[in-house]
């Protein structure tokens, strides 16, 4: 478990600054990434000088020439590095960083201005100079489908100035884009300010855009809500640290305004923020919890489904947080595990000390011993024990006798689980006595704990991975806040879940029904990849209250080579194949560390293992509990692949015996069931493709799993 303390906001602002806003941009920090450390030091001496005495009288600016824009000046980091800046009259931007030519060259192509609609500020590339550098640049053929001839208008062509303007279109590019058929409008939108991008990439796969926010003529140009996804007014030099500290993660500080409003807003009880993978709910709960955290008397707790996931929520504040440290905490990051053992020791003052399958298991045949019940094998008295009596938490013989069962394959009435009553009782007692509770017992011992009481260990709940909780964590979560309106907030996508049978929230009191929104713009999966993995579930998913995610309409801000499928003779045939695979990635730059494989179940990791060894890489099975280092690929179940993310993955051994997994099909008792085993299983296939950014092979050996056809990509 971690805490993580934020300053108050706003912060005074750095000395020499107060009648200008220092700016930094999206473009500047994604260039400032690609520097080596020491040429990213001097960038970064250079901006906070600059901010210090931003009329620059230690540094001189130099004009550029050629330049369209003739705001933008290069400003000196050292014998070869050049900050491109953007002065007006009370605003300064850090645009830019690159070497000399590159530098210039970026700042020649481009101009920033005001939006004639939106008023949004944006940098627009200068459209004949994109036009000229596509017949030069365009991808390689290997990696970019070919266009394909096509009879049809362009996407664009009947729509009108109003309509493009509207979605903040630069009115330069209006002609080039209403000319422009799928393909070119695909690459074009690369090119488009991000809200530009949206619109065209969403008209050009038959999706209407969502209608822009009402026009705000009060707002500053950088500060409105489309600008808000590329500009941060950062004030003084903590705040510029920070924006800088972590180039990679700069999603992280640039909210696009459909996450800003969820993560701003105030409800009026439980919410909760949906959507595919890649679509930023991860990074709306983050800053949900640093908003909260900055409230008078804030005690937030920000949490997760595993300890790794966690680390990584305590990575990305950091880099909201800055490099403080306070010593009043104000957010707990900790897995749900970790949170509900840390409230049950401050109780009792005894750490939970968990037991193991092998101790229920034995337990479990302890009581069976002394007290049989006829017709029920030790696998079965242990999955009704772990998904029903444990599960749901029942504390007695009628919650047990009224419980649905939902998810169990035996049909068992009431005789029948009043006979076994006894032993499930006799059984967790003996756990009890033992000092060996299960986890669903420490949730539940500490929602105990805390659920009268007034003072409350924590004001807000932000849980992240919501859809994986199951009925312990939901009644836990919600006795540690107060019955306040705003204190619980969940992220999650239904279309991942893989751990928990469906029930109902509202059951639980926790009711987020009129409280739901879904995100659609994908950051993470390129448009290739995320189509086809969408393909897998249908195009709305929805829990037992109604309460569901519109896939429909979801567009992802940048393009790539279409997934591969590989139907493969054998074994050995699959793991050849994958091997040139990834020696064809290792051709391309890509690094071990950024690729990922993954299978079904532990009985094929060996064809993951020997395709990488194969691909001269060194294989890395993930636990779920470690985190990485570089060096090597990452070699783990599907199950292992929730929340990770690669510039390249293979999903291997998708076989027709193992997706769905045949033992899970013939344990099946009714067609209930089969429908909730195939979906989970279609679950686990999309959050392994999902994992990947650029690249995606799906492999299997003839006969091959039936999902793969649902996949409808590229095969061979």
């Amino acid at each position: 478990m971690t805490s993580l303390t934020f300053p108050d906001y706003p912060e005074s602002q750095a000395e020499g600054t107060e009648s200008m806003q220092f700016v930094i941009a999206s473009t500047f920090q994604r260039a400032l990434a690609r520097l080596d450390n020491q040429s990213a030091r001097a960038v970064k001496t250079t901006a906070f000088d600059l901010q210090n005495d931003p009329a620059g009288r230690s540094k001189r600016f130099h004009r550029i020439d050629r330049c369209r824009d003739p705001n933008f000046w290069s400003l000196r980091a050292s014998r070869d590095l050049r900050l491109i800046v953007h002065k007006t009259g009370d605003r300064m931007v850090l645009a830019y960083v690159d070497h000399h030519d590159a530098a210039y060259d970026w700042a020649i192509r481009r101009e920033m201005k005001e939006h004639p609609r939106t008023g949004a500020l944006q940098i627009v590339e200068v459209e004949e100079l994109v036009e000229t550098r596509a017949v030069h640049e365009r991808p390689a053929a290997n990696n970019v489908p070919a266009p394909s001839p096509s009879a049809a208008p362009p996407p664009l062509a009947d729509r009108d100035d109003e309509e493009l303007l509207r979605h903040g279109v630069p009115d330069a590019w209006l002609d080039r884009l209403r000319a422009a058929d799928t393909d070119e409008l695909l690459e074009l939108a690369d090119h488009l300010p991000q809200e530009a991008q949206e619109a065209v990439l969403a008209l050009a796969v038959g999706e209407a855009p969502p209608e822009p926010a009402a026009e705000d003529t009060e707002t500053p140009a950088e500060a409105r809500p489309d600008a808000r996804r590329r500009f941060r007014v950062v004030e003084g030099r903590d705040e510029l640290e920070a924006a800088m500290a972590f180039p990679w993660d700069q999603w992280t500080v640039f909210l696009h305004p459909s996450q800003q409003s969820v993560a701003d807003r105030t409800f009026a009880g439980p919410a909760r923020v949906g959507g595919s993978a890649g679509t930023g709910k991860t990074i709306v709960a983050l800053h949900r919890a640093w908003r909260l955290s900055r409230q008078e008397g804030a005690r937030v707790l920000l949490t997760t489904f595993s300890r790794p996931l966690a680390n990584t929520l305590v990575r990305k504040l950091r880099i909201l947080a800055g490099a403080r440290d306070e010593t009043v905490p104000r957010v707990t990051v900790a897995s749900f595990l970790d949170a509900a053992s840390e409230l049950v020791t401050l109780d009792t003052g005894h750490e939970p000390k968990l037991a193991k399958e092998a101790d229920v298991r034995a337990a479990l045949a302890r009581a069976a011993e002394a007290h049989p019940v006829d017709g029920f094998d030790e696998t079965f008295l242990y999955t009704e024990w772990r998904d029903v009596v444990d599960g749901w938490q029942l504390p007695d013989e009628q919650s047990y006798l009224d419980v649905s069962r939902t998810g169990r394959r035996s049909r068992i009435g009431k005789k029948q689980r009043a006979a076994l009553w006894p032993l499930f009782e006799a059984a967790r007692a003996e756990l009890v006595e033992r000092g060996r509770p299960t986890a669903p017992m420490v949730f539940a011992a500490a929602a105990e704990a805390w659920r009268s009481r007034e003072n409350k260990p924590y004001r807000h709940v932000v849980v992240d991975e919501a859809q994986d909780l199951g009925p312990p964590e939901l009644r836990f979560l919600a006795a540690i806040v107060p019955d306040d309106p705003d204190a619980l907030f969940f992220a999650g996508d239904l279309g991942q879940r893989i751990f928990q049978h469906p029930f109902s929230w509202a059951a639980l009191g926790v009711d987020v029904r009129g409280r739901s929104s879904t995100l659609k713009v994908n950051y993470r999966t390129s448009h290739q990849i995320r189509s086809a993995a969408d393909r897998l579930l249908p195009a709305a998913v929805r829990d037992m209250d109604g309460v569901g995610d519109e896939r429909r309409g979801t567009v992802s801000l940048f393009g790539g080579p279409v997934p591969l499928v590989m139907r493969c003779a054998d074994e050995s045939d699959e793991e050849a194949r994958v091997a040139r695979w990834l020696q064809d990635l290792a051709v391309e730059g890509f690094a071990p560390g950024e690729i990922g494989l993954f299978v079904r179940d532990r009985s094929v990791i060996g064809r993951a293992e020997r395709a990488a060894e194969a691909a001269g890489l060194v294989p890395e099975f993930l636990s779920g509990e470690e985190e990485r280092e570089g060096g090597t690929v990452a070699v783990g179940t599907m199950h292992y692949a929730k929340g990770l993310e690669f510039r390249a993955v293979v999903v291997m051994a998708c076989d027709d015996d193992l997706l769905p997994q045949a033992a899970r099909i013939e344990a099946v008792a009714d067609t209930a069931e089969l429908d909730e085993v195939y979906a989970t299983e279609r679950h686990l296939l999309y959050v392994a493709c999902t994992r990947a950014r650029e690249r995606l092979l799906v492999s299997g050996k003839r006969p091959v799993s039936e999902f793969l056809g649902d996949l409808a990509v590229d095969s061979n």
